[in-house]
């Protein structure tokens, strides 16, 4: 999959080099739940279909993270994850269109006409809620005048699970709230952090449960504060493990960025420096204060024993 990064309005040069018969499914794609991935999927089917290029034309940085607006706290899925799921779903090309505030103020017609045109879509694929231009004033039916007969619009429906519609801020809030299951349900795999581990306060292995400390490399979503069961990836291995996410009430008095410390199962191996991608798989209990270290420990010991099984029964 190629990725090309684009500006508004399109440059000559540019529409050049990328203007050809393609199939494009448009959106922002934060997530790439499932919702998200029948409109790509629907795209990249119809592209085979005409014997065409699959594209996804999306925005970097989000909308609201430009503009300031809704509770937008970081990605669901940042952009190498985002390419690299794409390139799972059989996408030949992403397009990457800077988002500032001169784009958030064009108008639809302008943005069809200075951006979508020029690259010669033979069809725009989008969701049955898509907005676009200043204001969101586009929609469906507007993309489709706005084609000129030259590019066509095919809507997706909303993707539904047990009667309710998958969507990005319901997998954040869901996050967020410690439901971690739901969130996996609707994004069809487990979220997953991804950072170099550093060097932390190494107090893990001075109580029997050493810990590799993750930075994050981007603007994740932050779930819930507490004990989750993960999978870590290093190495062409999978490493069961117990991860807390959390400020350490225990032995801090008012912090408020969380750390990202894993206990990985029967490792001894030096991880410093390196990249690890965590994946949660299941929220174990909510973060709280404990009144010595002997009772942190026990407790540990029985979070670790948790996951164990947990991550047993879904092997």
């Amino acid at each position: 999959m190629r990725t090309v990064t684009l500006t508004y309005p399109i440059s000559p040069e540019s529409a050049a080099e990328w203007a050809q018969p393609q199939v494009a499914a448009l959106g922002q794609f934060d997530g790439l739940h499932r919702g998200h991935a029948s409109v790509i999927k629907s795209a990249v089917a119809l592209a085979r279909q005409k014997g065409v290029i699959a594209a996804v034309i999306t925005f970097h940085p989000h909308p609201k993270d430009v503009m300031g607006r809704g509770d937008y706290e970081g990605y669901l899925t940042p952009p190498l994850d985002k390419q690299e799921l794409l390139v799972e779903m059989g996408v030949d090309i992403l397009y990457i269109i800077e988002f500032n505030e001169q784009l958030s103020r064009v108008s639809p017609q302008n943005f069809v006409s200075g951006m979508l045109l020029p690259l010669q879509l033979v069809t725009a694929v989008i969701g049955f809620d898509f907005r676009f231009g200043y204001k969101g004033e586009g929609d469906a039916d507007m993309l489709r005048e706005l084609g000129q007969g030259i590019m066509d619009v095919e809507t997706v429906p909303p993707f539904l699970l047990n009667g309710q519609k998958v969507s990005s801020s319901g997998i954040r809030r869901s996050l967020q709230s410690g439901e971690l299951e739901l969130a996996n349900y609707w994004f069809g795999r487990c979220y997953h952090l991804r950072g170099t581990v550093v060097h932390g306060e190494k107090r893990g292995r001075t109580i029997g449960f050493p810990t590799a400390n993750l930075q994050l490399e981007d603007r994740f979503v932050i779930p819930a504060k507490g004990v989750y069961a993960v999978r870590a990836f290093y190495n062409n291995q999978v490493l069961p493990g117990v991860m807390n996410v959390g400020v350490k009430p225990t032995f801090h008095e008012g912090e408020t960025k969380p750390s990202f410390e894993v206990h990985l199962f029967d490792f001894n191996g030096d991880l410093y420096d390196l990249q690890l991608t965590v994946e949660l798989v299941s929220y174990i209990r909510p973060e709280r204060k404990f009144d010595s270290i002997q009772a942190l420990i026990q407790q540990i010991g029985a979070d670790a024993e948790t996951a164990k099984r947990i991550l047993l029964d879904i092997q």
